[in-house]
């Protein structure tokens, strides 16, 4: 994480064009994909975001090496799994911790992973009934979770609405060994838009995982295969600028695959919904300044998205419902609490129960405030759009968050006509 970033955000007309950073979902898959493969493998336009970090530090500990460059990684990968004596350290990566539990497991050797406090703290309870089942140690300690044991060959049974990062992690692993696996989905499957790219990002990497009625077939004995990656542009980063086009002035954001398999391409039927003016480019998309409406928005396929979502809700006319947004409780922040109560203050009429929001829309944000990004990158996202869009200005207090996954969003931001002035660095 970078230093401490207070910034004063002014009012402005964010208006212009921006190309996507790389997804970071897609930038996790690839590297351990690559890191799996023996030999050489080129990822291309990657960003060395905090989370992208984390994980090529834990994978380096796994084996593989990496040769850096701007926006180029090359990746020399391997099929042996060492075990670190050293904790590994996922920092606030989800992802990072998630994927690779089940993927360091395969050394057979006793693991231990560590990181911010918040991120140790959420609910790993997915893969401590596997690893007890399997009569495996999954024991969490002094910040510290230690696994003994590896993920077997056999049928799975996740339930539908739990993360879908479970399902990743097990995918990873599962085709190294050497016998076939199942995974059986018990009630709706959420989130299987993040499932959908974890797939696609194997077969790239020669790695097959077959989809059945209610499940997943995976086979065993198989091998990752050295490849060039492109990392595609980014739909959650981009649906901050996407929503500021509508409530501000037009914005043009490239490098959106129309075909992605990114789960947060929803921003674009969203902003549809709400009555938003978008126009399809070839590689990417316009948004104009419209008048929207409030709807309700389900949000248990594209949790990330509920912050921006919710600002678009609170300068839309009439009532916006965001159901299903009971995961945005387990994320850097509490993300039902830290959006409601950060928009609120920015002059919102917004309330929240146990896993809904509910806003009144409103013509403008008051401003005139100190908020802080609750060391959360999309709260602190959010927040700089909607100072835009404000009538006063705005104090943001660790705006260094947004390093987690987009480190050169303030960059990005001034490049539209984004006005701001550090207050302390």
């Amino acid at each position: 994480m970078n230093k401490k970033l207070d910034l004063m955000l002014f009012p402005s007309i964010l208006k212009g064009e921006l190309k996507a950073p790389p997804s970071k979902s897609l930038s996790h898959r690839a590297l351990i994909c690559a890191a799996l493969a023996k030999g050489e493998s080129v990822i291309t336009n990657i960003v060395y975001s905090d989370d992208v970090l984390a994980t090529m530090n834990a994978l380096e500990l796994m084996g593989a090496k990496f040769e850096k460059y701007n926006e180029k990684l090359i990746v020399h990968g391997t099929r042996r799994i060492k075990a670190p004596h050293n904790p590994i350290n996922c920092n606030e990566s989800g992802s990072t911790l998630r994927f690779l539990i089940p993927v360091f497991s395969l050394s057979g050797k006793k693991i231990s992973f560590t990181g911010n406090p918040s991120l140790i703290k959420r609910p790993q309870s997915i893969y401590k009934k596997i690893f007890i089942e399997d009569k495996n140690t999954f024991e969490l300690k002094n910040n510290k979770i230690m696994v003994n044991g590896s993920v077997t060959a056999r049928e799975y049974i996740l339930k539908g609405d739990v993360s879908s990062q479970f399902f990743t992690g097990l995918m990873f692993s599962l085709p190294l060994l050497k016998e076939d696996s199942t995974i059986s989905i018990d009630g709706q499957l959420e989130s299987k838009g993040y499932i959908d790219l974890t797939i696609k990002t194997l077969e790239e990497f020669g790695v097959e995982i077959v989809e059945l009625e209610n499940g997943y077939f995976i086979k065993g004995n198989q091998s990752y295969e050295p490849t060039n990656f492109n990392i595609e542009g980014d739909y959650s980063q981009g649906a901050f600028f996407l929503v500021s086009g509508v409530l501000n002035g037009r914005i043009k954001v490239s490098d959106l695959e129309h075909e992605s398999f990114q789960g947060d391409k929803a921003i674009i039927d969203v902003i549809k919904s709400m009555k938003g003016k978008v126009i399809f480019m070839e590689n990417g998309f316009i948004t104009e300044p419209s008048s929207t409406t409030g709807t309700t928005i389900d949000l248990s396929d594209f949790p990330d998205l509920g912050p921006i979502i919710a600002l678009l809700g609170c300068l839309s006319i009439g009532k916006t419902r965001i159901i299903n947004a009971s995961r945005l409780r387990i994320k850097e922040s509490d993300r039902i609490d830290s959006t409601v109560r950060t928009l609120k203050k920015l002059g919102a009429n917004i309330s929240s129960t146990k896993d809904e929001i509910t806003i009144k829309g409103r013509r403008t944000l008051k401003g005139g405030v100190t908020v802080d990004s609750h060391n959360d990158h999309r709260i602190a996202m959010m927040v700089s759009i909607a100072a835009a869009l404000s009538e006063e200005q705005v104090i943001l207090t660790n705006a260094n968050a947004v390093s987690k996954s987009y480190p050169n969003f303030f960059e990005d931001y001034k490049s539209v006509g984004g006005k701001l002035k550090t207050i302390k660095e």
